[in-house]
């Protein structure tokens, strides 16, 4: 009773009083006047000098203090680094009489005992720390430590220095900062790190400990302080910058495709008889696309043929231009596909062939491959041909331009008349009909965005899906029955069908396509349920899709133009385009979402109708159909809502970045 000891808290060593011993626990009071129970084996130091408790307890406390502030005033007299050059040698445990006999030669008294524990314990960089005993480290692990702790102090400066610049971008509005100096740029890439990747990021542990420093709990403040910093625009795309999506094409790839030009340039494509690609030059060939299409890979042909009609699907041939294993099909086939979003398109291709060579533009001769079917006057299919042909687009048409002419132009009535009926023939082989509308999201040049609904069955969109749909069944046929391997598309039957035939009701539509079963890639052909369809491929997009392509080079191998693929390189490719082409699926999905989240975040308050899809637990899944999205309703007490019903809701919140969208029954 009324030792003094020492012990150590939160890195510190304090003094106290021992005031009752039991069970080797000890009853403490503290230089900071507190009591407490320690067990004995916390004990930091432990001397013979004892405090009179009877002096009451402020006295106490004060004479504790003294004590520590005497023993503190000892310590700067104690050089550790240099004691550590005199023992480093000798590699063997000293003890603490003899430590303090080293720094305190005339005198070693409790003060001077606690003095050095006490500096041993700050600086524990050339010796291991044991209350009464002393280790030194070898040169070697000093050396380690001594990087470590300057490590561990550019660390904390670099978090304060992060700190500091988060909040400051944060303070500033939007474009008003200056541009980010060298040193803020490790700063900024660990944020951007940190906000893209979260627990993934190889940079969360620091780029947490610098939003704490500022005593940001929210993550979505990095992105407004990187887009005040100018580092990110307001709608950044930020799924790009997590998939490493490519953009631009190398000066290497550009390079390439300058060569395929030169040659192109000097290039005489000798048309039938001279070669196995035929002339149809002088037929009238119309293409028909979106009004913003820029490149054209398929054109639609109609001749008179006795009672009957030859008509033609013309696929441009990306083959006799991109050619296997070069720079440009390495990267077509790394990249996937071309990608179209509201606000950007990043083409499979260099714009110089997809725009321009490998594109059916009008008055132009290109190469092309032609899938020609001869139909009766029923508009039946009698037969049909695939082959490679030189071809020249007489007419550029939009939806809206067959739409417009669907009943006037012959031509193209006949050509809508023989879509139907090819619909009508998979439908009569079981084909599941889902006829969804499409959102399209345009993006004016001020920034103003509109949203539509697409109508898919409109004339000139029901002419061109069908009469694709048809060109692939009957390329698929060709490769088929010529036993060669291609990207065959099958499907399972649904889980369960709602409806045969085509069905008018938009909730039977979407409820059918969540029981639709997943399509599948093989190198062999199968059944494709889903299209009715005993075959199918697709090779009417090689500009924009590399499975297209690669069926296209089929093709060519078949009409004697180039070596065909194997089927195990066949099934290597399926494997190498499984990632970005899911990669590109969801990123296209998700920026549309965004920008028609960013449409509804000047909505708030309008009222919309929807559709009810199902019950959950606490909310009701609804379809608002005016922008195809499915959100959630809260359930409200009295409201009984059943599949099918319509509601009347209205937009509460919507957050484009957060991926935000609340409502309530309106």
């Amino acid at each position: 009773m009324g030792n003094i000891v020492e012990y150590i808290d939160q890195q510190k060593i304090l003094c106290a009083v021992v005031l009752e011993v039991k069970d080797r626990r000890l009853r403490i009071l503290t230089e900071s006047n507190r009591e407490m129970n320690l067990s004995a084996s916390r004990l930091a130091h432990k001397c013979s000098m004892r405090i009179d408790l009877s002096q009451g307890r402020d006295k106490t406390v004060r004479t504790l203090k003294d004590i520590a502030q005497r023993r503190e005033k000892l310590i700067h007299q104690v050089d550790i680094k240099e004691l550590w050059e005199v023992l480093n040698t000798e590699q063997e445990w000293i003890d603490l009489v003899t430590m303090t006999e080293f720094c305190f030669p005339n005198e070693a008294t409790d003060d001077h005992k606690s003095a050095v524990v006490r500096a041993f314990f700050k600086n524990r960089m050339y010796f291991k720390f044991n209350p009464d005993r002393f280790f030194p480290y070898s040169q070697e692990q000093v050396q380690h430590l001594i990087s470590q702790r300057i490590a561990a102090e550019n660390r904390v400066e670099f978090i304060t220095r992060g700190a500091r610049w988060l909040k400051g971008s944060l303070e500033n509005a939007a474009g008003t900062l200056e541009p980010s100096a060298g040193d803020d740029q490790q700063i900024i890439e660990i944020l951007k790190s940190y906000y893209l990747f979260g627990k993934e990021s190889e940079h969360y542990t620091i780029g947490k400990d610098i939003l704490s420093k500022v005593g940001i709990r929210d993550d979505h403040d990095i992105y407004l302080a990187l887009v005040n910093a100018g580092v990110w625009n307001e709608n950044e795309n930020l799924e790009l910058i997590r998939n490493e999506t490519p953009i631009d094409f190398s000066t290497e790839l550009l390079a390439t495709y300058e060569k395929i030009a030169a040659k192109a340039a000097l290039e005489v494509i000798k048309p039938y008889p001279d070669s196995t690609r035929r002339d149809l030059r002088a037929l009238s060939l119309i293409t028909i696309d979106g009004q913003a299409t820029l490149d054209y890979d398929d054109a639609l042909s109609l001749e008179r043929d006795g009672d009957g009609y030859r008509m033609g699907i013309h696929i441009i041939d990306v083959g006799h231009f991109v050619r296997k294993e070069d720079p440009l099909d390495l990267e077509a086939q790394f990249r996937g596909s071309s990608v179209y979003m509201p606000d950007q398109r990043i083409p499979m291709l260099p714009a110089g062939l997809a725009e321009n060579l490998c594109s059916l533009k009008a008055g132009e001769d290109r190469p092309a491959i032609s899938t020609v079917v001869r139909l009766n006057q029923a508009l039946d299919i009698l037969d049909f041909e695939v082959f490679a042909s030189m071809v020249n687009v007489s007419r550029q048409m939009t939806y809206y331009d067959v739409n417009m002419q669907a009943d006037q132009d012959a031509d193209i009535r006949i050509l809508r008349e023989a879509a139907s009926k090819f619909r009508q023939f998979r439908l009569d082989a079981g084909a599941l009909q889902i006829t969804l509308p499409e959102t399209h999201v345009w993006l004016a040049a001020d920034g103003e965005i509109s949203v539509n609904r697409i109508n898919r069955e409109s004339p000139g969109r029901l002419l061109v899906s069908e009469l694709m749909i048809m060109a692939n069944w009957l390329m698929g046929r060709f490769l088929k029955d010529q036993k060669m391997p291609a990207i065959f598309r099958s499907q399972p039957k649904p889980k369960e069908r709602l409806y045969e035939g085509m069905e008018e009701s938009l909730f039977k539509n979407i409820m059918q396509r969540r029981l639709l079963n997943r399509f599948a890639l093989n190198s062999k052909p199968e059944q494709h349920s889903g299209l009715g369809l005993e075959v199918y491929l697709t090779a009417t997009s090689p500009i924009r899709k590399y499975s297209d392509l690669v069926t296209q080079r089929q093709i060519r191998a078949a009409l004697d133009l180039e070596d065909p693929y194997t089927h195990d390189e066949i099934d290597q490719i399926i494997q190498s385009l499984e990632l970005p082409i899911s990669g590109i699926i969801r990123l296209q999905q998700r920026r549309h979402r965004y920008w028609i989240l960013k449409y509804l975040e000047k909505q708030i308050g309008q009222k919309l109708e929807a559709i009810v899809l199902m019950k959950r637990r606490n909310t009701f899944q609804v379809l608002i159909p005016d922008f195809m999205m499915e959100c959630d309703l809260p359930l409200h007490g009295g409201i009984d809502l059943t599949p099918e019903d319509l509601v009347q809701v209205t937009i509460q919140r919507a957050d484009a970045r957060r991926d935000i969208l609340t409502i309530s029954i309106g």
